[in-house]
């Protein structure tokens, strides 16, 4: 007699973390053209956007800005105030890099979409701009506004601009909250410049 026992369900093999990434790949404070300011360090584990009871909609990644997807990530983080608003860099690594042409294409379909966050109406517009010119990288860049219905019009809402490369699993973005006047697009280069050798880039 022969048995034949049932077969076993298969495991999921589980992806290893990129390498590290050190705290040396974020800008130095001087390279912020703005006042010295306190900077709040983070890790990509705690770098994840806000939920909210609309996440599963197809524009909630474009809303809460989110490229990166949980998983195999590593990376390190700050956010500091600057003259008009705040400036955060985000450095990470990934053996899923996101798609940044395929993310921009979904952007121009979210336009304009309204969201509950924290249990509030939002209404999120973005703008998609050219991102700047990087050899052998994908970029990204756009700006977001966030904005209460039947906010007085005198009174403007929140403005985010972000700007973001990436190569080779690496991902550099640089965000900006409020009305700053720093160029975004030069300083989002000059971290890709910093950061992408320190990463074997």
């Amino acid at each position: 007699m022969v048995t034949i026992s049932p077969a076993k369900p298969a495991t999921a093999v589980p992806v290893p973390a990129p390498p590290a990434v050190p705290p040396a790949v974020l800008l130095p404070a001087e390279a912020v053209p703005a006042p010295p300011a306190a900077r709040d360090v983070f890790d990509v584990a705690t770098a994840v956007s806000t939920s909210d009871r609309s996440d599963d909609g197809p524009c909630a990644d474009v809303v809460h800005g989110r490229l990166l997807r949980p998983g195999a990530v590593t990376g390190q983080g700050f956010q500091t105030a600057v003259p008009g608003g705040q400036l955060s860099e985000l450095v990470a690594r990934t053996p899923h890099p996101p798609d940044l042409a395929a993310w921009a294409a979904q952007a121009r379909r979210c336009t304009r979409v309204t969201v509950d966050d924290q249990d509030l109406p939002t209404e999120s517009t973005t703008t998609l701009g050219t991102g700047p010119a990087v050899p052998g990288a994908q970029t990204l860049s756009y700006e977001q506004v966030l904005t209460l219905p039947g906010r007085p019009a005198g009174l403007p809402g929140l403005r985010l601009r972000t700007v973001a490369i990436a190569a080779g699993g690496v991902l550099v973005l640089l965000r900006d909250a409020g009305a700053t006047d720093l160029d975004l697009d030069a300083l989002a280069v000059a971290a890709w410049q910093h950061a992408a050798p320190r990463l074997g880039r």
